[in-house]
């Protein structure tokens, strides 16, 4: 009785059906994106501590650009809020959101090949010490940084063209 429910097989195998038709291809698998854009992407210089922790973490992502097709522009920008005020302390939890805007260009021909913006977000407490407040608030912007790096390696991946 192991395969007692055969509608949830068949419907699996409709659906496996179904995503090789329209064109589905896994990001790292043969001929992929993933693969097709590893070392392919050569961002702007870091200038503030945030675009070091960007770069590196989207690196990680894609490899450093061994022979880069494409160039990378980007801004970051941050906007701390402060929330759960205390009387005679200030901001218990901070928040810090994130916007990345880029623009990937075609380096052979200078063709703009992708544009737009990712955001995210992330907390951390004050409620420690001054040095533990300040640790926080660097791991917290760590955090932002290699969340902007992910959502924008996601992007890419899913831009149409970019990695054929």
């Amino acid at each position: 009785m192991w395969f007692s429910d055969r509608r949830g097989v068949l419907a699996g195998l409709g659906a496996l059906a179904l995503t090789s038709a329209c064109g589905f291809r896994p990001v790292y698998g043969n001929g992929g994106t993933g693969r097709a854009l590893r070392g392919a992407i050569r961002a702007d210089d870091p200038v503030s501590r945030a675009d070091f922790q960007f770069l590196r973490a989207f690196e990680d992502l894609l490899g450093r650009p061994g022979d880069p097709r494409y160039a990378l522009a980007y801004t970051i920008s941050q906007e701390t809020v402060g929330g759960g005020v205390l009387q005679d302390f200030g901001a218990t939890r901070v928040q810090i959101f994130g916007t990345l805007d880029f623009v990937v260009t075609d380096i052979a021909t200078g063709t703009e090949r992708a544009s737009g913006q990712v955001t995210g977000n992330t907390a951390y407490s004050t409620t420690g010490t001054q040095l533990a407040s300040l640790t926080a608030a660097e791991d917290a912007e760590l955090r932002l940084m290699r969340m902007l790096a992910d959502r924008l390696a996601t992007r890419l991946y899913t831009e149409p063209g970019l990695g054929a």
